[in-house]
């Protein structure tokens, strides 16, 4: 009688984990099928520009002028490509320095205070929508810009400040999960030897942490340049490179949101807008790659 239940028992063990296998398969399946799906349909779009429609690679990616209305049209996407990288670096360059104060005040100086008021108070700005942000910019910082600096406040500088708010949780959370996991014995070992609090943060932490924390910012410079809605109310949206911070300029995804809806599929029009769809999806990946790299180095 007992061996009969231990054999049901087993049995049942061995249905139950065949269907989580098969049920996990399938998701996975499921998930890479996708994804495969997404890459292949952007890429068959914003390929058929130079296949199809016989644009130049190089004219597109060095032209900097964009007519595609024009004849004959001209498909120049650099003064998008420049607006993109411009203002996802100077959101960077603006977020990582307070991002990381803001870790070691979480981590190192005042953990109580800081775990239980600032980083939820950060983390909450992830949850605020684009549209907000790209609101608040225009009412706020492009006057602001307006009345201090030359121009009309649209631009470079409007942009950027917006995205540094936007990615400042990713990149805060980040550092701040990177140093809390640092061994405790280091630091013990570091005031051992005399050395004071910012002498230990400074020499010893920050550089240990430095290959987590530059994940965090190539994170946040990655979801800087996939957003379209912030930007596109701030920068500007005209087509050419900016020679100031303060002039106005386009990105790729303000390009694409502003124009596709008045464009007809396969056109020449469209498949360009594709095509820069294609360079947005590669540029992720490209971030991607950089982060399981830097991950990788971490682990060293």
């Amino acid at each position: 009688m007992a061996r009969s239940v231990e054999r049901e028992k087993r049995s049942k063990h061995l249905v139950e984990e065949w269907v989580g296998r098969v049920y996990t398969l399938i998701c996975v399946g499921l998930l890479v099928l996708t994804i495969f799906s997404m890459v292949y349909f952007v890429a068959s779009k914003g390929l058929s520009t130079f296949f199809r429609d016989g644009v130049n690679p190089i004219d597109l990616f060095t032209g900097v002028k964009w007519a595609p209305e024009s004849e004959p049209p001209l498909f120049g996407a650099l003064p998008f490509i420049v607006g993109s990288f411009s203002t996802s670096i100077l959101a960077a360059l603006i977020a990582a320095p307070l991002g990381f104060c803001a870790a070691v005040f979480i981590v190192e100086l005042m953990p109580k205070f800081g775990r239980k008021v600032l980083q939820p108070v950060i983390e909450l700005l992830a949850g605020i929508p684009s549209v907000v942000y790209g609101f608040v910019g225009l009412s706020v910082i492009v006057p602001f810009f307006r009345d201090i600096f030359p121009g009309q406040g649209l631009g470079l500088a409007a942009g950027g400040v917006v995205l540094s708010i936007m990615i400042l949780p990713t990149i805060t959370t980040i550092a701040t999960d990177a140093l809390a996991a640092l061994p405790s014995g280091l630091k013990e070992g570091s005031y051992a030897l005399g050395s004071t609090r910012w002498q230990t943060i400074y020499r010893i932490v920050l550089p240990t942490t430095l290959p987590a924390l530059l994940t965090g910012i190539v994170l946040g410079i990655a979801r800087a340049f996939g957003e379209a809605l912030a930007v596109q109310m701030v920068i500007g949206n005209a087509p050419h490179i900016p020679r100031s911070l303060f002039e106005s300029a386009s990105t790729l995804t303000s390009a694409i949101t502003l124009s596709m809806g008045n464009t007809i599929m396969g056109t020449a029009h469209n498949n360009a807008l594709w095509t820069l769809a294609l360079i947005l999806l590669t540029m992720t990946f490209v971030f991607v790659f950089i982060v399981r790299w830097l991950e990788r180095r971490s682990k060293v």
